[in-house]
C-alpha cells in the first residue's frame, strides 16, 4: 500500500507539477510538502490534506489509497 506522500508525489507528477508549483497552489510551505512526500511527516493534518487534494483536483480519499 502506498503512503500518503507517495500518492501525493504520483498525482503531482501526473499533472506535471513541481513540488514548488503544488506548494504555491495548496499553500503549505514547500518544506512541509517535501517532508510529506519524503515520508518524514506520516500523518499530515486534515486541513492541509484538504488543501492539497483541492489543488490536485482529487478527493482526500484519493490521497489515502
Amino acid at each position: 500500500m502506498a503512503t500518503i506522500g507517495e500518492n501525493i508525489e504520483r498525482l503531482r507528477a501526473k499533472q506535471e507539477l513541481s513540488q514548488d508549483d503544488l506548494a504555491r497552489k495548496a499553500e503549505p510551505k514547500y518544506s512541509t510538502l517535501a517532508k510529506i512526500e519524503g515520508d518524514f511527516v506520516k500523518k499530515p493534518g486534515v486541513q492541509l490534506m484538504a488543501k492539497i487534494a483541492k489543488a490536485l483536483g482529487v478527493s482526500i480519499e484519493d490521497l489515502l489509497k
